[in-house]
């Protein structure tokens, strides 16, 4: 009605009434946004390397904004694996879930010099049957194999007869087959001939690389050959010689095994022990006159020795 008050607002007034709100929200947030940049420098020298550390992987920072790359802190490399016990640093295929007869094998026997003729024919049998088992395999059965090939003793093993074989064979079955079996007894015979020759086995192994070991400086695992062309002239002449299964693999890893080649990697903890390793001489006597193409090292071998 003319000349009444309308008890209710009229639309335009409700809109700026309704509007009023909102724009007071809006500064109260802007504010607070300026409130926090204001504080974020502090915040940022507060930030601990875990931050920091985050940001350099992805890129981003806390507030997901992207970091240039020049600005980016790359992570730190990760330290390099150290064994449980005393922070020994071993060859890269011992690891923390190796059998321990398989750590204390790398530790003590691997790679140091052999002179004496029972170990060196014993290590010569074991790395014959690495083509059927596996070190820690072997390592387990050790004392099995010394039983079976009499301590390993080469001069008893030469006398095994057609019937000891065969009850190698079938007490033996699951260690060796039966043509490693014979080829240990045949092996024995022949090295009874190159120790008359020779004076001992050890002399006929080591005159191979000039009773010196080569020591190799590979830095990993992929970089260890499993033949060398030295493994391929000394398995040449033991076939020669009519020993058995003795290719240049099986030569190889007995020169490993017998310290004749030190193969652990530079980062181990017994590359430089055996390098410097004074192997036993009591086995080793006067030394007869090789053939020159035994005697003489090959030009090929200077690509394997490391230092």
């Amino acid at each position: 009605m003319p000349g009444v008050r309308s008890e209710f607002p009229s639309p335009e007034l409700r809109r700026v009434r309704t509007a009023l709100p909102s724009a007071s929200s809006k500064v109260a947030s802007a504010r607070s946004k300026l409130a926090e940049r204001a504080k974020s420098p502090a915040n940022s020298k507060a930030r601990g390397p875990d931050d920091h550390e985050k940001r350099g992987k992805s890129g981003r920072g806390e507030n997901g904004r992207l970091i240039p790359s020049g600005r980016r802190r790359n992570s730190p490399p990760p330290p390099p694996p150290v064994s449980p016990d005393g922070g020994r640093m071993r060859c890269s295929w011992i690891t923390a879930n190796s059998d321990p007869l398989y750590v204390a094998f790398h530790d003590e026997e691997w790679g140091v010099p052999v002179h004496d003729n029972r170990t060196l024919f014993e290590l010569l049998t074991l790395s014959q049957a690495l083509a059927e088992l596996t070190w820690p395999a072997i390592l387990s059965k050790r004392e099995e194999f010394r039983e079976m090939f009499d301590g390993f003793n080469f001069a008893s093993v030469s006398e095994f007869t057609e019937k000891k074989i065969n009850l190698l064979r079938s007490n033996g079955s699951m260690l060796l087959s039966e043509q490693k079996i014979r080829a240990v007894a045949t092996n024995a015979k022949q090295m009874q001939k190159v120790v008359q020759e020779f004076g001992s086995f050890s002399n006929y192994c080591w005159s191979f690389v000039n009773h010196k070991p080569i020591t190799n400086c590979f830095r990993y695992a992929r970089q260890v050959p499993t033949k060398t062309p030295k493994a391929e002239a000394v398995s040449k002449d033991l076939m020669r010689r009519g020993f058995q299964c003795v290719g240049p693999t099986t030569i190889y890893s007995f020169m490993q095994v017998a310290g004749i080649v030190n193969d652990h990697l530079s980062c181990c903890f017994r590359f430089k022990a055996c390098s410097q390793h004074k192997a036993s001489e009591n086995n080793v006597g006067a030394e007869p006159a090789l053939p020159e193409s035994l005697s003489s090292p090959s030009s090929e071998d200077s690509d394997i020795r490391g230092v």
